[in-house]
C-alpha cells in the first residue's frame, strides 16, 4: 500500500467511525471525520484529487456513499469510512454537506464561468 494512503487510512481508522443513530445536531460532529480529507464543511479538500462535498446535491452524495459502502466504488479509505454508516447517517451527512456553501457553482448563459470579460 502507498505510504501516504496507509498513513491516512490509519488516521481515519482511529478517527472514531461514524456509527449509531444520527440526530441532526450530531451531523457537524460526525462530519468532522470527513473534514480530515475534504476540509472544513467539505469545502476545501486537502488534496486536489479529493472532491468538494459542500454544495453538492444531497441525492448524489447519498448515492456515492452507498456505492462506497457496498464496494461498488473502489476507494479503500472511503469504503472503510462508509462501512459503518447506516442509511439514516448517509441521509443526514448528505443533507448537511448539500447545505454548506462551497466553491462550486452551476454556470448559466449569463454567467458562463469562463472568467473572461470582453
Amino acid at each position: 500500500m502507498n505510504p501516504p494512503i496507509a498513513k491516512w487510512l490509519a488516521v481515519l481508522t482511529l478517527a472514531a467511525p461514524l456509527t449509531g443513530h444520527t440526530a441532526p445536531e450530531q451531523v457537524p460532529q460526525q462530519a468532522a471525520v470527513c473534514a480530515s480529507c475534504h476540509g472544513e464543511a467539505g469545502a476545501r479538500p486537502i488534496m486536489p484529487a479529493y472532491p468538494v462535498l459542500a454544495g453538492q446535491y444531497a441525492n448524489y452524495l447519498e448515492h456515492a456513499l452507498r456505492q462506497y459502502r457496498s464496494g461498488e466504488r473502489g476507494n479503500p479509505v472511503m469504503k472503510a469510512q462508509a462501512a459503518a454508516l447506516k442509511d439514516q447517517d448517509i441521509k443526514a451527512l448528505a443533507r448537511y454537506f448539500s447545505e454548506q456553501k462551497g466553491p462550486l457553482y452551476t454556470p448559466t448563459a449569463s454567467n458562463p464561468g469562463s472568467g473572461n470579460s470582453e
